[in-house]
C-alpha cells in the first residue's frame, strides 16, 4: 500500500480540497449536517475570520497515492492559552478513512506543529473558540446531527482509542426534549409566574430593527454570551471585532419569535440578563446543498427551513443566564414563553446541543420536560 503523505495547505486549491473531503466522506449519510462552504471559507480564512486576532492556525491534508484521505487543522488560540494558564495545541476539522495510519500521521502534523510553537499539550476536537463545533461523538451515531455541532462516523473514537497517548479531557452530553403536544409544564408556569412577580423579570422579543438598530439588541445578547460562558473549559472572550462578525452572519437568519431574552425591570433600562437562541433545525435543508452550496439550489431548501417552518425539531442553539440570577428561575421564565411559540410552529422535539457533563445546573432545567440524554462527545488531550 502507498504511503500517507502529510501536505500543508498552502493554497486556494488546497483549501478547496481540504473543505470537499468532508462533504466527500459524508456525501449520502443521513444523520451528518454538512457546513455550509461559504461559512467554511469565512471561518477558515486568516482574512476573515476575526479569530485571526488571537489565533495561529495551520491545515494539513492527508493523501494516498495522490488521494485525499484525511485532513485535520491545528489551532492555537493564545487568548484561551493565557486565560487557562496552559500552552495547548487544539486539533480540529478532523476527518480521515477508516485506516489507523491515516488519523496517527494528521495528528502527529499537529503535534509536531504545536511542539514547535512551544506548546506543551494537544487538546480536541476544538475550533477557534466556543462559537465553533467542538466535540467527537462517542454516542449517538444513529442520532440527527445539528448545524451548530460534529457529526463523525463510529470508527474516529476507536482511533482515538487506539493511538498512544490520549485521553478523556472533558465530555459533553445532549438531550432530546419533547415538546409538550398542548398545554405547559405545570412547574414551568408556577416559576414563572412567581419569578416575574417577586424579581421582576420579564421575557420579550426584539424586533429586527431593535437588534441591528439604535438598541443594539444584538450586541445586549453576545454580552451576556460573554458574561455567562466566561468560565467554562476552554471559553476564550469574543472580542468587539468578532461579536461584529456573528451579528453580520448570524442573527439575520434568526426568527425573532424564536428570539427571548430575559430583562430585569428593576435595572434603568432594562438590562437583557438571559438569552434563549432557538433555530428551526437546518439538517435536512443542508444536507441537500450540494457539496455545501447555496446554488443553484441550496438556498431554496435553506429558505424553506428558516422561513416556511417545514422542520420537526427545534435547535436549542444558545442558552445563557448572568450568573447572579441562575438562582432566582430566570431559565424557567424562557422555556415558558417558549414553549408556546414551538407548540404554535408544530416542532416535535427539541436539541439541546452541547452542554458539559459536569453542568448539572444547566442540565437540570430539562427536568419538567420528557427528555432523554441520546449524544455524547468528548475532547481528548495529550501531553506533546
Amino acid at each position: 500500500m502507498p504511503p500517507v503523505e502529510i501536505r500543508r495547505v498552502s493554497t486556494k486549491k488546497e483549501l478547496d480540497a481540504f473543505i470537499q473531503f468532508h462533504y466527500d466522506l459524508y456525501k449520502g449519510n443521513k444523520y451528518d449536517a454538512p457546513n455550509l462552504y461559504s461559512d467554511e471559507i469565512h471561518t477558515l480564512s486568516k482574512e476573515r475570520n476575526a479569530a485571526f486576532e488571537f489565533c495561529e492556525a495551520e491545515y494539513y491534508l492527508a493523501l494516498r497515492d495522490k488521494k485525499v484521505v484525511g485532513r485535520i487543522a491545528g489551532i492555537i488560540n493564545h487568548r484561551a492559552n493565557e486565560r487557562w494558564r496552559n500552552k495547548s495545541v487544539r486539533f480540529g476539522w478532523i476527518d480521515f478513512i477508516d485506516d489507523i495510519e491515516v488519523s496517527e500521521a494528521l495528528l502527529d502534523a499537529v503535534a509536531w506543529w504545536g511542539q514547535s510553537k512551544g506548546m506543551t499539550q494537544m487538546v480536541g476536537p476544538l475550533g477557534f473558540t466556543d462559537m465553533d463545533p467542538e466535540g467527537m461523538l462517542i454516542e449517538g451515531f444513529d442520532q440527527l446531527g445539528t448545524m451548530a455541532t460534529i457529526y463523525n462516523y463510529p470508527y474516529y473514537p476507536q482511533h482515538m482509542e487506539k493511538i498512544g497517548g490520549f485521553e478523556k479531557d472533558n465530555d459533553y452530553v445532549e438531550y432530546k426534549l419533547i415538546v409538550p403536544k398542548d398545554g405547559m409544564p405545570e412547574k414551568y408556569q408556577k416559576i414563572a409566574q412567581m419569578v416575574q412577580k417577586r424579581y421582576n423579570l420579564h421575557p420579550m422579543h426584539p424586533k429586527r430593527s431593535q437588534v441591528f438598530g439604535k438598541e443594539q439588541y444584538g450586541r445586549k445578547v453576545l454580552d451576556v454570551v460573554n458574561k455567562t460562558f466566561g468560565d467554562l473549559y476552554g471559553y476564550s472572550q469574543m472580542t468587539e471585532r468578532q461579536i461584529d462578525e456573528y451579528l453580520k452572519m448570524y442573527f439575520p437568519m434568526l426568527d425573532m419569535n424564536l428570539l427571548c431574552l430575559i430583562e430585569d425591570w428593576n435595572t434603568p433600562n432594562h438590562e437583557v440578563i438571559g438569552v434563549g437562541i432557538s433555530i428551526s433545525s437546518m439538517t435536512r435543508a443542508l444536507q441537500k446543498c450540494r457539496n455545501g452550496r447555496l446554488f443553484p439550489f441550496g438556498w431554496w431548501h435553506c429558505f424553506r427551513a428558516l422561513k416556511m417552518r417545514k422542520a420537526e425539531c427545534v435547535d436549542l442553539m444558545l442558552v445563557g443566564i448572568l450568573p447572579e440570577y441562575r438562582q432566582k428561575g430566570a431559565n424557567a421564565l424562557l422555556f415558558y414563553d417558549l414553549i408556546p411559540r414551538y407548540q404554535k410552529y408544530g416542532f416535535k422535539w427539541g436539541e439541546t446541543n452541547v452542554e458539559m457533563e459536569t453542568n448539572d445546573k444547566v442540565q437540570s432545567q430539562w427536568q419538567y420536560l420528557e427528555h432523554v440524554q441520546h449524544k455524547r462527545r468528548r475532547c481528548y488531550k495529550k501531553n506533546l
